[in-house]
């Protein structure tokens, strides 16, 4: 873990930022460290700040790009492009001062917001139609420090659950299996190379929405490896347009 002090809590000037200054945060980080970097917060999300992203959802719906890959995962995604492009409150919640200081006392680390060029910065995954799903994986970095995954349900309708496994690599702890449904407003935070999970398929009728977020440690990254991030987010999540000619979009 890094060894940057924790930076000072925003002021509470919003709804977000009241309902960070309301939680144990000592309790969290607790729980945090003894999950191997990972916890998920229920009722994170005021739904005075859910608001706007949920307004946003119909203009995004004819820019979701449908992906299959066989034995692996089958689901729909926006980039952040295409949030970038219409909307915006996608972008202010990422970089919202409030939510910044609260993941890097949560970490530990000097979380930094992902270069421009990084379509999977922030993110949607959609759910929506029968056997939609992602199999078992962890969220490699690409970059020479360490990604860590915030994911935030928007909208859940559905039996579709987020499963983990917890110690996985640590011959010297057992390995912990736990789920959940990720329910509107539930915060979860995760280093990207610790935690090994999935989310179940979907079922006819179900509906589920989760914003993804992803905050580095360095924005350092080896052409080699930009270039096989770029293709995985082309094949298994964006497009070849969006990811290597988002300027048509744009």
């Amino acid at each position: 873990m890094s060894s940057t002090a924790p930076t000072a809590p925003a002021a509470p000037d919003s709804p977000l930022a009241r309902r960070i200054a309301e939680l144990d945060l000592e309790a969290l980080r607790t729980r945090f460290r003894d999950n191997d970097e990972f916890i998920a917060i229920p009722g994170f999300m005021p739904a005075a700040g859910l608001e706007p992203l949920l307004a946003a959802l119909p203009a995004l719906e004819p820019r979701i790009h449908r992906n299959f890959i066989p034995g692996h995962k089958k689901g729909g995604s926006t980039s952040r492009y295409d949030l970038d492009a219409v909307a915006p409150a996608y972008p202010a919640f990422y970089n919202d001062p409030a939510l910044l200081d609260f993941l890097r006392r949560l970490t530990g680390q000097d979380l930094k917001i992902c270069p421009p060029d990084d379509p999977h910065t922030y993110a949607l995954y959609y759910y929506t139609e029968p056997g939609d799903h992602i199999g078992w994986h962890y969220d490699t970095s690409y970059y020479k420090g360490s990604r860590y995954t915030i994911l935030l349900g928007l909208v859940d309708d559905s039996s579709c659950r987020l499963e983990w496994e917890l110690h996985r690599e640590d011959a010297g702890r057992e390995t912990v299996h736990g789920g959940t449904a990720l329910s509107p407003g539930m915060l979860v935070v995760f280093n990207g190379d610790k935690l090994w999970h999935r989310v179940t398929p979907a079922a006819a009728g179900d509906r589920r929405v989760a914003l993804t977020l992803e905050y580095v440690t360095s924005h350092a990254m080896h052409p080699l490896r930009r270039f096989v991030s770029n293709m995985k987010d082309a094949i298994a999540y964006f497009g070849f347009r969006q990811v290597f000619a988002r300027g048509a979009r744009r």
